[in-house]
């Protein structure tokens, strides 16, 4: 919290200098960006260079635990099913509903330009690939060629295919490889927490850089991305309380009363590890058996992001309608797909942390550029408040369905 807070007081910062700048001697904003945009671009490529065999680790490490899970009994299974089925819905929801909230209250004109320039300039849309385009550069013919190249999606389906492999083999080879990648991805999260250390620097070079390309719109620019995103995440909260009531069978008015010491934890961290005791309390509140919740409860904070790829694709989404590029329905369903692999590898992550690795693959899978995500991390925090919310009645919720279905089941096959 106190690190996110100091990386948007250093935007905020960065930007009132470039638009001061800009207004007083133009000439010498332009000159002083010089100077100080590299700096920013430099800590933006210091991020970008962990991305790959960060995605790699977490892929790998992800799906080994999801199987290892699903493998710990009915109940888990049950569970692991749940969180699957439940982020699949949660994406798909935001891909019709992201356009349509940014075609019902677009940016005006200006400021989408000058956020647009500020953020990069005017970028030339790819021409649309075919679906046999799609399907031929699904499967990589060298998957370090891949890598090497930041072609994400040959990668992540090479990974995919990799991390299940894993789980096919021998106990104790598995346990060798999944603590290898597992070793891999701690060690890119240290250089990852390096960068960071360095974000007030970097995103105040950009925030300046920013300012001065696209002066006082730049502000009205990012609030409005604020606004959609966070809108996403009110949506993927209030899905959460109609999956509770239509599939867990719980009315909202008598969960969100469960849930009130929860959403206070969650508000005030951010956090959905912070916010486990109290869910542990609402769950018991809403009849689910203790010894159950203390099975589901911890799976769903390590592995259930509910909001991730809802809020992930929203993300994406906005960037590309910024810079104006289409999305076909084919290249929505392959970001989907990408996101879900994302969601669940992006085990206990700190949200700083998450947002890039999260989104950065969604983004080059949909030929979307990533550059802006340096900036947008830093405004995050807003967002970041509906993303734990949403997470928090999701885990609860789907403690409470799969503790109940594993319980008629067991009520059904008894004489």
């Amino acid at each position: 919290m106190k690190s996110a807070w100091v990386i948007l007081s250093a935007l905020v910062v960065g930007m009132l200098l470039g638009v001061g700048a800009e207004s007083l001697s133009p000439g010498g904003a332009s000159a002083s960006l010089r100077i100080i945009e590299p700096v920013g671009l430099l800590w933006l490529n210091a991020l970008k260079m962990t991305i790959v065999p960060l995605i790699v680790a977490l892929l790998v490490t992800g799906i080994t635990a999801t199987a290892d899970a699903a493998r710990a009994g009915t109940l888990a299974a049950r569970a692991v099913a749940t969180f699957i089925v439940a982020i699949v819905i949660a994406g798909f929801m935001s891909l019709v509903l992201t356009p349509l909230l940014l075609r019902v209250f677009p940016l005006s004109a200006n400021a989408a330009e000058a956020l647009r320039r500020g953020l990069g300039g005017a970028l030339e849309a790819p021409p649309s690939p075919t679906f046999a385009d799609y399907l031929l550069s699904l499967v990589p013919t060298n998957p370090i060629a891949a890598a090497a190249e930041t072609a994400v999606l040959p990668l992540i389906v090479f990974t995919t295919i990799f991390a299940f492999a894993i789980t096919r083999i021998e106990p104790e080879q598995r346990a060798g490889l999944s603590n290898l990648f597992k070793a891999l991805g701690n060690t890119m999260l240290v250089v990852i927490g390096w960068v960071l250390a360095l974000a007030p620097i970097g995103v105040f070079a950009l925030g300046y850089a920013l300012a001065v390309k696209a002066g006082f719109a730049a502000f009205g620019g990012l609030l409005h991305y604020v606004l959609i995103v966070s809108a996403i995440g009110v949506a993927c909260l209030i899905l959460g309380l109609i999956l509770a009531w239509l599939v867990a069978g719980v009315a909202p008015p008598r969960f969100i009363r469960a849930m009130i010491p929860a959403f206070a934890v969650a508000v005030s961290t951010q956090s959905s590890l912070a916010s486990l005791p109290p869910m542990l309390k609402a769950s018991e509140t809403l009849g689910v058996d203790p010894k159950k919740a203390d099975i589901v409860l911890p799976l769903a904070v390590a592995l259930f992001r509910f909001t991730s790829t809802a809020m992930n694709l929203a993300v994406v989404i906005y960037i590309a309608w910024l810079f104006g590029i289409g999305l076909t329905p084919w290249t929505m369903a392959i970001g989907l797909a990408v996101a879900v692999a994302a969601a669940l590898s992006a085990v206990s992550l700190p949200g700083s942390i998450s947002f890039v690795t999260s989104i950065a693959p969604i983004a080059v899978s949909m030929g979307v550029p990533v550059a802006p995500l340096g900036l947008l991390v830093a405004v995050e925090t807003f967002p970041d408040i509906w993303r734990t919310l949403g997470n928090v009645v999701a885990d609860v919720a789907a403690t409470k369905y799969a503790a109940d279905a594993v319980a008629d089941e067991r009520a059904g096959e008894a004489p």
